[in-house]
């Protein structure tokens, strides 16, 4: 018990803000207090772990509604592949989905520049796996299990929602028997494309570092990798995003309906990259402020939050 109240302890301290969802200063942002226990993904050391820091164990916190309706939804926050938003586009998110019968669980996923593809990828599908196989634990529907994702975390998301399996039902650990299949996504001013003009260089490169396989970077120019099973999705994103252009989103929608996957998109005119929830002051009024009420409202009429029968 004390080893693992000290090794949470520790995870909490390696987490860090980062403003806009983006690459910061390194050592000098705040600890994020996440206020429930972190919950290791793999029981002992993750697959291609390189050490024993709390920057090699990903994992996840679990925030249960009080009013659970059967929905689960696995939050990537952002940070460019190199931290991790975990306050604004972590643990408020949390909050927000709690609000609405959601069982919400952030990722700490494995980072630049120790990890690269595919280990977060690893993590994002070990995550849902992870929930499926604990679903009656945490009062969850197993077919009502989505992904969302900011900035650097909605490339992660769309990833997850575009590179997945079933399971293995002959696997030795129950968690691996388990789809990674999202059932929905929700994608936050998202780097879609890793080529071209709209590409965000700096997630990429901490992604596949540099001078990556040029069949590799398509194959995660995700975009190109929309099918007609992917997940219906939910994008948010701003005309004046100077960090993410909103083409990744326009790029995104357009080969959903493509494929006729369903899929609602909302770009508003103002706000910078990273606004999260919009909480901050000068921020509540921007128009943009509306995308939870849009995407409770998306949730609703697709029947994802029914309440569990």
């Amino acid at each position: 018990m004390k080893r693992s109240v000290a090794f949470s302890l520790g995870a909490l301290m390696w987490l860090c803000l980062s403003p806009g969802g983006e690459s910061g200063d390194k050592g000098k942002k705040p600890a994020v207090d996440m206020r429930v226990p972190f919950t290791q993904l793999w029981p002992g050391a993750a697959p291609n772990a390189k050490g024993g820091e709390p920057a090699d164990n990903p994992g996840i916190y679990i925030y249960p509604a009080k009013k659970p309706n059967g929905a689960a939804v696995v939050i990537c926050p952002g940070g460019g592949y190199q931290n991790l938003a975990m306050d604004h586009e972590g643990v408020q998110v949390a909050d927000w989905l709690n609000g609405h019968g959601v069982t919400a669980v952030v990722l700490q996923y494995r980072l630049a520049p120790k990890y690269n593809h595919p280990i977060p990828l690893t993590d994002a599908q070990r995550a849902l796996r992870y929930v499926r196989a604990n679903a009656e634990k945490l009062h969850v529907d197993v077919k009502r299990v989505g992904i969302l994702g900011f900035s650097a975390g909605g490339h992660l998301a769309s990833t997850a929602g575009t590179h997945y399996d079933l399971g293995s039902k002959d696997a030795s650990d129950p968690v691996d028997r388990e789809s990674c299949r999202p059932d929905f996504m929700v994608l936050m001013y998202p780097v879609i494309t890793l080529t071209g003009p709209f590409a965000h260089n700096g997630s990429r490169n901490n992604l596949l570092g540099k001078n990556p396989d040029a069949k590799l970077v398509d194959s995660l120019c995700n975009d190109k990798q929309v099918t007609k099973d992917t997940p219906p999705t939910f994008l948010v994103h701003t005309t004046a995003d100077s960090g993410v252009p909103p083409e990744n989103s326009v790029l995104f929608y357009m080969a959903l309906t493509k494929n006729k996957v369903p899929a609602e998109m909302h770009i508003y005119e103002k706000g910078r990259h990273g606004l999260g929830l919009a909480l901050k002051d000068g921020e509540r009024d921007l128009p943009f402020a509306s995308w939870p009420d849009r995407c409770i409202a998306w949730m609703k009429g697709r029947g994802i939050l029914d309440e569990k029968k």
